[in-house]
């Protein structure tokens, strides 16, 4: 992975933009992977399939990451929707390794 560590005002064309944004994108879809792993891994630790749903939970972090976005400048709609996904995916994936498990 090729990082420069360009500012975004530091970048000379549309190359130098791309291969930041391309290094960002990198970086943030490990940082997702990672995230899944330990979703896989708190599927130990629940006691029925309620618990790996945790809907309390779920809507404590949506609200979060609302509020974390709006800290970033991001429009905080965008960001819930897209941490709603994931988040629906994960606990389908979570929900899967709990039920082999049990």
């Amino acid at each position: 992975m090729n990082i420069t560590n360009n500012q975004p005002d530091e970048c000379q064309d549309m190359t130098d933009i791309r291969r930041e944004i391309d290094a960002i994108d990198r970086l943030v879809i490990a940082l997702i992977g990672r995230r899944f792993k330990y979703v896989q891994a708190a599927a130990r630790f629940k006691r029925n399939p309620t618990d790996v749903a945790s809907p309390e939970r779920f809507k404590a972090m949506l609200a979060e990451r609302r509020s974390w976005a709006q800290a970033e400048g991001l429009c905080p709609d965008a960001i819930e929707k897209m941490y709603a996904d994931l988040v629906k995916h994960f606990i389908a994936e979570e929900l899967k390794t709990w039920k082999a498990n049990h």
